[in-house]
């Protein structure tokens, strides 16, 4: 992993591969691995940046003046995409990663040619389900209790709890088992986690703020939903489609939300045809 300074302190990043820009977000209490299977194979003919965000399962803390809000984290994303001078990008996002493309689209972030929202935060789904919700409501904790309640994490019949993991993905619980460890074990971690819970709670209309900027942003975009998928609704993928204004809509079965950890090679060829059709359509 290589390291960038920001100005919100460190952020880790995977870059490889030589091409054609792919910036990959992830959600909250994740990292950059969430993205392994799918940047695996895109990295072949793709350059694919995916940055560990302040997201709580982060390995450096944050400056205690920096604005973990989900606005201020899509900001970073921006200075990111500036500091490492990236053009074109198609910026990938899923589970909240995909609430900080919404939020980089009302932004304007000038450096975003197409975007990718794969089953995703959206609308009044935010917090996003039973999942989300049970998070957020943790963040109230103080740091060390809430650090108490994630050590139950460490359990994988914990993990795959509806209210944690276990509506999220079906295969990745080796992925969720390495992503608890920062919290567990540092405690400016836990202090970054909760302030950023306590910053969604905050937010309540923050997606349906976003949605109203999606008909704005008239690039290629792609909407990738899981069909099976349990804590965000297939609808809100339809949805998201029809308001982005060149928005189509792809489904993936057998998957639930974490789609790059359920279906990573079907995810990975669903982008890069989107990113070929797309090329020649600006061609054309």
């Amino acid at each position: 992993m290589r390291e960038i300074e920001l100005s919100a302190g460190t952020i880790e990043y995977e870059d490889t591969g030589d091409g054609p820009a792919i910036v990959l977000l992830h959600g909250l209490m994740m990292d950059a691995s969430l993205w392994d299977g799918p940047i695996a194979d895109l990295s072949v003919d793709h350059r694919c940046v995916a940055p560990t965000l302040p997201l709580g399962a982060h390995r450096h803390a944050m400056h205690a003046d920096a604005d973990l809000s989900l606005r201020g984290i899509a900001r970073l994303v921006a200075e990111f995409l500036d500091r490492l001078d990236l053009h074109d990008v198609t910026l990938v996002g899923n589970d909240t990663g995909g609430a900080l493309v919404q939020l980089l689209i009302c932004d304007r972030a000038a450096r975003i040619d197409r975007i990718v929202l794969a089953s995703c935060d959206a609308f009044d789904n935010f917090p996003p389900g039973l999942t989300g919700k049970t998070l957020v409501l943790t963040g109230k904790l103080s740091p060390g209790m809430f650090g108490l309640l994630m050590q139950q994490m460490r359990l994988r019949p914990f993990r795959r709890l509806p209210i944690a993991f276990g509506w999220l993905t079906m295969r990745g619980d080796a992925a969720t088992a390495r992503w608890m460890k920062p919290v567990t074990q540092q405690r400016e971690i836990r202090r970054d986690a909760v302030r950023v819970l306590r910053a969604v709670a905050a937010e309540p209309q923050l997606m349906l703020d976003a949605a109203r900027c999606l008909p704005s942003f008239d690039r290629p975009a792609l909407v990738v939903w899981a069909s099976q998928d349990r804590v965000m609704p297939p609808e809100h993928g339809r949805r998201l489609a029809e308001l982005l204004p060149q928005g189509r809509l792809v489904e993936i079965p057998d998957s639930y939300t974490l789609i790059p950890q359920d279906q990573p090679a079907k995810l990975a060829q669903i982008i890069r045809d989107f990113m070929h059709e797309s090329d020649v359509d600006d061609r054309a």
